[in-house]
Order: structure tokens, then sequence, then C-alpha cells
């Protein structure tokens, strides 16, 4: 019997442990993919303390997977994809094709939507079978550890900004340069915006800079944000990857008449925004989900053709549990990922 490894959690909130699994066959429409490198995203945590619906235990985490395909089920043919191919597969892991959104050509919002780790096993493992609708291609000049993280932090960002009303020349404001905005902060700049980065404390000015950001803001100054990004002439779009809807809702009034806030940054708690507040300037403010493996495949084309690269620490799967309590915790800059050689 052929066997591989995979990192799971066996009860909620439980530690990570390295078992052997016989190896799946893929079946009609699926392949199999040898697994090089998968990103620790921030949203993990929903599977492992079975905080959605549907979660089963053991759970076997990962939506950020590249690696390559090893066996091609039935039915893939029209897909064109070969064994040996570099593939990625993202929070979209495979849509239902026959909802209403699906057949509106929506997919992304498929009431089905599969994701790996909550509907099928992720990527935390050597092996993943997948839906061959899920798999995007990574081009030659991006590695593994790049285009995991690509697949998830940023098609997000870079969906988010690219389908917003945000036009060349604009200001676009960044709140949050962590996992998911230190990618937007770049993508903003390299589609043509005038960049503002919003993050806590004055010595982060300097990393927004280096991103490449014309402007910093910093939250902990005294001064509001809203009001910072008014002096600035307020922002045609806030994209609001940090996950604190305190901070999301402080930028509603720093945005300029007819602005648009993109929400991407979960958090449970309400917002506190009133319609008078979105009514008198016509504002509006919208949910952003990640995005299609075609708009996967958009991001990494963007991304190597305009050298943006997520910053990332790279562990063995068998560190599995030490590298999700470090993101967890908040001391990953940015993006734990797990890589199954060695």
């Amino acid at each position: 019997m052929t066997t591989y490894r995979v990192a799971q959690v066996a009860t909620a909130d439980g530690a990570f442990e390295l078992v052997e699994r016989e190896v799946p066959r893929p079946g009609p429409r699926h392949v199999r993919i040898a697994v090089e490198a998968c990103g620790i995203c921030h949203s993990d945590a929903l599977f492992v303390s079975g905080g959605l619906p549907g979660v089963t235990f053991p759970v076997v985490p990962g939506h950020e997977i590249a690696g390559r395909v090893e066996e091609l089920g039935e039915d893939t043919q029209a897909w064109g994809y070969q064994v040996g191919d570099r593939v990625a597969v993202g929070w979209f892991g495979g849509s239902c094709g026959h909802c209403t959104p699906c057949r509106q050509g929506d997919f992304i919002v498929c009431v089905n939507l599969q994701v790996p780790g909550w509907t099928y096993d992720g990527g935390f493992a050597d092996q993943v079978v997948a839906p061959v609708d899920a798999l995007a291609r990574i081009p030659e000049a991006l590695s593994a550890s790049d285009a995991g993280p690509l697949a998830c932090a940023g098609v997000t960002t870079f969906n988010g900004l690219r389908r917003s009303s945000a036009q060349p020349g604009d200001r676009v404001a960044v709140l949050g340069i962590g996992g998911l905005g230190h990618l937007g902060v770049q993508y903003a700049v390299a589609m043509g915006f005038e960049t503002i980065a919003i993050a806590r404390g004055a010595e982060k000015a300097d990393f927004a800079k280096q991103l490449g950001a014309h402007h910093y803001v910093d939250s902990t100054s005294g001064t509001p944000v809203a009001e910072s990004l008014q002096s600035l002439g307020g922002a045609h779009v806030v994209l609001a990857t940090a996950g604190n809807s305190e901070a999301i809702t402080g930028t509603a009034d720093g945005l300029a008449p007819r602005g648009e806030l993109v929400v991407i940054g979960a958090d449970t708690a309400p917002l506190g925004i009133n319609p008078a507040q979105l009514l008198l300037a016509g504002r509006v403010v919208r949910g952003h989900p990640s995005g299609t493996s075609q708009d996967v495949e958009d991001t990494m084309a963007f991304s190597a053709l305009h050298s943006i690269r997520p910053m990332t620490e790279t562990v063995p799967l068998t560190e599995a549990d030490e590298a999700y309590q470090k993101m967890l915790a908040g001391r990953a800059r940015f993006r734990m990922v797990l890589l199954t050689a060695g």
C-alpha cells in the first residue's frame, strides 16, 4: 500500500498530528496533486475550531495549495492538464455548476462552493484530490511557496481592487498591511492608484513606503483615520484587509463622495455604520469574496509581471502545529507556508 502524510486535527482546536493515509485515486472530473507548498491562512482557524457548519473531524486544512498534477481522473481532458503541470488551488475549490449563481457565471458565490479543508481534505498534506475546475496554472516565474498564498491572500486583494470602482490615478487606501494588506498595497501601486497605507504605529511607515505606498496613516496617532483620509482628499476606495470591525468602521467617513468601502477582512462583530453616512455622500459598502481559478491565474500572472511576491516564512510539514500556532498568535510575517519536501 502506498501512503502519504497529512497534518490533521482530530478534535476541535486540537493539536496537529502527522498521520499516514493510503494515496487516494481521483474520481471523475478530479485530479490528484502532489503538494509542494501550502500557505496557512487565518481562516483555517474556522475549520480547526469547527466554527463553520459542515466541518467534520479529523480536519486537514489548507486552501493555499501549490504543486504538480500527479494523476488525472476521468472526464478531465477538456481542461487540457497533463501529469507534471504546475497548479494552484485556493479558497475556490470547485463549484456545482447548477445553482443560480453558477448558471449566471458567478462561480465564486456558488451556493454549493467547495473549499479545501472544509468540504474536502486540504493541502496540509503530501497529496490532495481536487475538482479540475479548481485548478489554476502557475507561471514558471513563481515558486510554489509564492504561488500558494497568491491563490487566496493574493487573489482576494487583487480581485477586490480590480473589481472596485477605482480608476487609475484615484486615491485608494489599504487598511492593514499584514498578510493580505502587504499584497494589497503592492497591487494598488501597480494598478496606478494613489495608494494610502493604514496601519497601527508610526514605525510601520517605512515598511509601507517600501511596499510603494504614497502616503501612510498611523491609526494610533490620535487623529481619526477618517480625518486623515479627508486631509488627503478622501479615498475613492478603501480596501479593508484588517479583520477588525471597529477599524473598518473608522474608515467610512474618510471616503470621498461616491466612495466605496470594500471589505475583505473577516470579523463577526457588526460594523458601526449608519445610513446617513452612506446616503448623503452616495457611499457604498461591499463585501468581496476570493476569486475563481481563472482569477487566481490572473493574479499570479499580474504578480509575475510586476515582481509582486508574498512575504513568507517556510517550514516543513512536520512543523505544522508550531507554524499554525505562530500564525494564530500573530507572530508570522506574513504568511507561514508548509513545504512537503524535507
